[in-house]
């Protein structure tokens, strides 16, 4: 297949479902790692519509999700200083902190501003000399190398007014903590093909042989999911436990070697608190000596800002597969996108906001939900 239509075609769909109903004579639990994964099994019911046994949890997959609520308090008490200019991506502004949101310090007049392309803030910084700009940026191994050249090029340009508040986090080390979790009952994933475009697959074939659990490297469309699953199906029908790429267009063995160089130039390796998962060793980038300087927490004296999740949330339940969005008493009530509780139920890629936008009401048709499939987005 060629187009992205193809990877939408019911026909394709029908056929691959058809054919993991052949495969699967047992129930299994799959996980589907990416929040972007998640929207689509949602939106399109196909969760519904496998065979008897099979389920469908949500893993840890979304970056806005796991970012720790202490990370939001830090960016607002940054919107909230004289002469700064807060920058970020749109999907950060909704996201509760234990007492506001950037959008709301916004409306009450902080130069808060939403970019597309976190270099903007270069930009941004070269034209505002007598402000201090921080770029806020989280993210997986997809986004970092993108942030990182922010600090890369505020370095050769000489910039002294950019510093960057950041949380980039790695997944491989926190699919490890859930799959040697004794609450673990995952017996098959569907890694994330943006992560492995930058990274490759190197991690994702060790973690299958150390836990002997089969991993897929997933797409993102309907058809890219339903082959994932077949192929998941598949090694666990026959007691394979080997990590295999279904998403060939886009993911190479070595991944993308230009932007792990540049990611690695910036950034160094070190351990990082996952909102929900608490602290996960080895998970987290942060700015290494040679950029130590554009480091906004050292740079404002905020590393002591530690804030508690708040209790009546259960996004850490979700994002390691042991409860769906709905079996959380503030679903829809306490939580919605308007006024929400954690980062799920507002990020692009979150859980709780699949659910909210999809299933608020009876849960969806399957069957009705296929019949979207040619209707593309």
């Amino acid at each position: 297949m060629k187009y992205l239509d193809e990877y939408r075609d019911e026909k394709l769909f029908r056929s691959q479902l058809a054919r993991l109903q052949q495969i699967a004579t047992r129930p299994w639990v799959l996980m589907e790692v990416c929040g972007g994964q998640t929207h689509t099994l949602v939106r399109y019911g196909i969760d519904e519509v496998l065979p008897a046994g099979m389920e469908m949890v949500h893993g840890p997959g979304c970056p806005v999700c796991v970012t720790p609520v202490e990370l939001i308090d830090k960016a607002v008490a940054l919107a909230r200083r004289p002469s700064t200019i807060l920058v970020s991506y749109g999907d950060m502004m909704r996201v509760p902190g234990s007492e506001s949101d950037l959008l709301h310090e916004k409306a009450r007049g902080a130069d808060v501003r939403m970019v597309y392309s976190p270099t903007e803030s270069v930009r941004i910084a070269n034209q505002n000399p007598g402000s201090e700009v921080v770029f806020f940026g989280v993210g997986f191994e997809t986004t970092a190398p993108a942030n990182a050249m922010v600090a890369w090029q505020a370095r050769r340009q000489g910039i002294r007014n950019l510093s960057l508040l950041s949380s980039h986090v790695l997944v491989p080390p926190a699919v490890e903590m859930l799959l040697s979790s004794p609450h673990n009952r995952v017996q098959g994933l569907i890694a994330p093909g943006h992560v492995c475009t930058i990274m490759g697959t190197e991690a994702y074939e060790a973690l299958a042989a150390r836990y002997k659990v089969p991993i897929v490297i997933g797409g993102f469309e309907p058809v890219d999911l339903m082959e994932a699953i077949v192929m998941l199906a598949l090694q666990l029908e026959e007691g394979r436990s080997e990590m295999e790429n279904q998403y060939r267009r886009s993911v190479r063995e070595e991944g993308n070697r230009r932007a792990r160089e540049l990611l690695f130039e910036v950034y160094e390796v070190c351990d990082q608190k996952w909102r929900g998962l608490g602290e996960v060793p080895l998970s987290g980038l942060r700015l290494n000596a040679a950029y130590k300087q554009f480091d906004a927490e050292s740079r404002f004296g905020l590393e002591n800002i530690l804030v508690d999740e708040p209790k009546e949330c259960i996004s850490g339940m979700i994002l390691q597969g042991l409860a769906k969005p709905k079996q959380c008493t503030a679903f829809a009530t306490l939580c919605t996108p308007e006024s929400p509780l954690g980062a799920p139920m507002v990020s692009s890629e979150g859980a709780c906001a699949a659910y909210y936008r999809y299933r608020r009401g009876a849960e969806a048709a399957g069957e009705d939900m296929l019949a979207t499939l040619q209707e593309g987005a």
